[in-house]
């Protein structure tokens, strides 16, 4: 039997489009199964990809040039907007007060790692700008800032020469983040269990959960007083979702609805207002409303899947004078907010209303209340936003550089996930969609990154080269984050699980992140992760592409 076909299909140089197909496919699954086994407790991820299509283009395996760079440059901006949407939200946000302090740490953990990188430049002498931006994004752990340089360089040599020293870089890069979690952990004698409790004690006063409670009106000075008068001499956020009077009628209160001693109210407000609540208004009673409430009055979640809604202020939607209604809390993201009149509503959020079960569907049928609707992907603003990131790119902003395929679909993506809205542009996608257009993207870029530089790999690294290259990467690794986490823990005394966090998110790493929740069993890591990440992301696709620019 001739099987010539299927050598010519699967053999090494053939660039039909067939083999390519299979070649990428292969790559592709090959890394992802790979990525998901454990050393020590952590893995590797996607960026097996880039190994497995390391190994496959050192035999020989090829793909033609044009093709290879329209799936590593699509890939690319799949990935690169899809992060834009994921971060954009959190990106302004990370900038209030709770978040300087770490935001201002991991930034100087960049100015560090991009001061190593130029001392190694200067004192070296040998080792080009190319090859150390693709050690420095191994070292941190950073794709979108290899694939901001490759595409800035927009040289094949040069992107080839990045994608090896990422690749040497990239592994002791993972450890050496959770080694210098450790190192601090020693130094400073740090008792974890102790970290988690005290953790624990302090999100009990956070302002942002919202608090449940049932309090008796005992104050004559507010007797005969609305709601809003109220709201005016407390200086705080609540709602009052249910109002018992002295002969035991069950209203939904408004803003002019009276307050009067002997009133029994369901309170919904932020933990750290409970005490001048109480101090104004009365004490906490144990009180099951479920048992005292009329049966037509019920509580009910609708979610909001109508694209108009999107960006809607919470008051505007005037539910007591068109439904008889009261919002009491807002779960966005698994996260309930409290339901503030000045709260813009987002597709997927989930509203908690009181009231009469008729006027809720009324509401619910105008709200969208379809689950299904939220599965649909919202394609027009994802190929809106690509081209637009994709024209930002091409534009000159000064001194020859050039946002590119990296920079503006990011920038354009940041800026519609928190204003689209205003455009009437709907941002949401489901997590599965999200998820999926993010790694397609970034495994289509790996393989083509790793097929493209296969071939002179092993040359190259397994060399004094190579060596060198290792060395300067674990150096720009693990010595910004030792600096950082003794100034955390010493000068600001920052709680050792925040660190971890911020560890982790300053350098983008999900592997280290995952160890951090594993090796402490809280979710406190992934809070300061989330608060740092959106920035970080940022500037280390603007640093890598800047050093490219600078040296080229």
């Amino acid at each position: 039997m001739d099987f010539t076909w299927f050598n010519n299909l699967l053999g090494p140089g053939n660039v039909s489009l067939a083999s390519t197909l299979i070649l990428y496919s292969f790559v592709i699954a090959l890394g992802v199964y790979l990525g998901k086994l454990k050393v020590g407790g952590v893995s590797l991820g996607v960026t097996f990809v880039l190994f497995v299509g390391i190994l496959m283009g050192h035999f020989g395996y090829t793909v033609d040039a044009e093709v290879l760079k329209f799936v590593r440059e699509f890939g690319l901006i799949l990935f690169i907007f899809s992060i834009g949407i994921q971060v954009g939200p959190g990106f302004f946000s990370s900038f209030k007060k709770g978040g300087m302090r770490l935001n201002g740490l991991a930034v100087l953990a960049i100015a560090l790692n991009v001061s190593i990188v130029l001392i190694i430049y200067y004192l070296d002498g040998e080792t080009s700008m190319d090859a150390l931006v693709g050690v420095m994004s191994g070292a941190v752990t950073n794709t979108p800032g290899l694939a901001a340089a490759q595409q800035t360089a927009n040289n094949a040599e040069a992107i080839n020469t990045m994608s090896m020293g990422y690749a040497a870089a990239y592994p002791l890069g993972v450890c050496g983040i959770i080694g210098a979690m450790l190192l601090i952990k020693a130094l400073f004698r740090i008792d974890t269990k102790k970290e988690v409790e005290a953790l624990e004690a302090e999100s009990q006063n956070t302002r942002q959960k919202p608090n449940i409670i049932s309090v008796e009106v005992n104050n004559p000075l507010i007797n005969g007083k609305s709601l809003r008068e109220i709201h005016d001499i407390i200086q705080c956020d609540f709602v009052i979702s249910r109002l018992m009077d002295h002969n035991g009628n069950i209203i939904i209160p408004t803003s002019a609805t009276q307050v009067r001693v002997g009133d029994k109210l369901l309170v919904v407000i932020a933990t750290n207002d409970v005490v001048r609540f109480e101090a104004v208004i009365g004490p906490q009673i144990s009180l099951d409303w479920e048992c005292v409430t009329p049966s037509e009055v019920v509580s009910r979640r609708i979610l909001i899947t109508k694209s108009q809604f999107n960006g809607v202020a919470l008051g505007s939607l005037r539910l007591h004078q068109a439904y008889q209604l009261n919002a009491t809390r807002v779960n966005r993201a698994g996260v309930d907010l409290l339901a503030a009149p000045d709260l813009r509503l987002q597709m997927g959020d989930r509203l908690t209303v009181v009231g009469n079960l008729n006027d809720i569907e009324r509401l619910a049928n105008r709200m969208g209340n379809s689950m299904k609707r939220l599965n649909e992907p919202n394609m027009i603003t994802i190929f809106v936003g690509i081209m637009f990131g994709i024209i930002l790119g091409s534009i000159n902003i000064g001194f020859g550089m050039k946002l590119g395929l990296a920079g503006g679909p990011l920038v354009v993506a940041i800026l519609l996930s928190r204003f689209g809205y205003k455009f009437k542009l709907v941002t949401y996608t489901s997590s599965s969609a999200s998820l999926l257009m993010r790694e397609l993207g970034i495994c289509l870029f790996l393989a083509s990154v790793g097929i493209s530089s296969g071939a002179g790999f092993a040359d190259t690294v397994f060399n004094t080269t190579g060596m060198w290259w290792v060395i300067w990467g674990f150096i720009i690794t693990f010595v910004p984050l030792v600096i950082v986490g003794i100034i955390a823990r010493a000068a600001y005394k920052i709680n050792f699980l925040s660190i971890m966090g911020l560890f982790s998110g300053g350098y983008t790493d999900p592997p280290a992140l995952a160890y951090a929740g594993s090796s402490t069993g809280s979710d406190s890591p992934a809070v300061a992760y989330s608060t740092v990440y959106p920035l970080t992301m940022f500037l280390r696709v603007v640093a890598a592409q800047g050093l490219i620019l600078c040296f080229m």
